[in-house]
């Protein structure tokens, strides 16, 4: 069994045991998060198709860490004396997915 949903306009497919990184929640670690935005479920012998949505279906998940990863853009020029070092770090929410619903 696997779904497809959506969450601030990117699309995750997941099964149950998933850890799926999603964007960034202001929730505590262990809370649970539910996903309505489910564009297609298939179970063992069904496949529903959502036209946009499947009716009914729903993901529930458990936070799991809020990791993040920092990223460096350098600029560099020879000869110049220019040299530029500046730092991003975005942060994710890791989520379990521990139910699917297909509604």
């Amino acid at each position: 069994m696997f779904a497809v949903f959506e969450d601030g306009s990117h699309q995750y497919r997941v099964q149950r045991g998933d850890v799926v990184k999603v964007d960034f929640r202001e929730a505590d670690v262990g809370a649970n998060v539910e996903f309505d935005k489910v564009l297609l479920c298939q179970t063992d012998a069904d496949l529903k198709i959502g036209q946009p949505l499947v009716a009914g279906a729903l993901i529930k998940g458990e936070i799991v860490d809020h990791p993040s990863t920092k990223t460096y853009i350098q600029h560099f020029r020879r000869r110049k004396n220019y040299r530029r070092l500046k730092g991003h770090r975005q942060w994710y929410t890791s989520v379990k997915i521990t139910e699917i619903i297909p509604g």
